[in-house]
């Protein structure tokens, strides 16, 4: 078997990725309860994330052969607990065929380098209670859970 730095290209996206990194979010909030797939506005949120004039935000795609097969994203915020900028990372996905093979685990890592260059002071994300595997995953990647629940309100 190949090593996976001798296959898998992590980049930056771009706005031609798109439709392929809404196709994985359709995977993803299949996934996730409390999202609806709606390529128009996953598309539209992309577009948004990488047309960012601040600079502060990043969507990383995998890709294998010119085939895009994993995204994650990070978006910047200020934490008046932490008393400066933090990081909010979303739609961490592997096509369900590459899963297991350190992919998303490499998308992690450049998530990590952007973040410290960018000198946040921490990540934090989201996961469904109920994925136990990406629960398990990103605890073998040194995130801990906190006491704290997410709340959101709609418009």
């Amino acid at each position: 078997m190949r090593n996976n730095s001798d296959y898998v290209n992590v980049r930056p996206a771009r706005t031609a990725d798109i439709p392929s990194l809404s196709n994985l979010l359709t995977d993803l909030f299949a996934i996730e309860s409390d999202f609806n797939p709606d390529i128009e506005k996953q598309g539209s949120g992309l577009s948004m994330l990488l047309n960012d004039p601040s600079g502060g935000s990043l969507v990383l795609v995998a890709s294998v052969d010119g085939n895009v097969i994993g995204m994650a994203t990070v978006q910047t915020l200020v934490s008046t607990a932490e008393g400066g900028r933090v990081g909010l990372v979303e739609d961490v996905i592997v096509a369900r065929e590459f899963r297991g093979r350190g992919i998303g685990a490499m998308l992690l890592d450049r998530i990590d380098e952007w973040s410290r260059a960018q000198k946040l002071a921490l990540l934090q994300l989201l996961a469904d209670v109920e994925n136990r595997p990406a629960l398990d995953f990103y605890s073998s990647r040194g995130w801990s859970s906190t006491r704290l629940i997410c709340m959101r309100k709609m418009f």
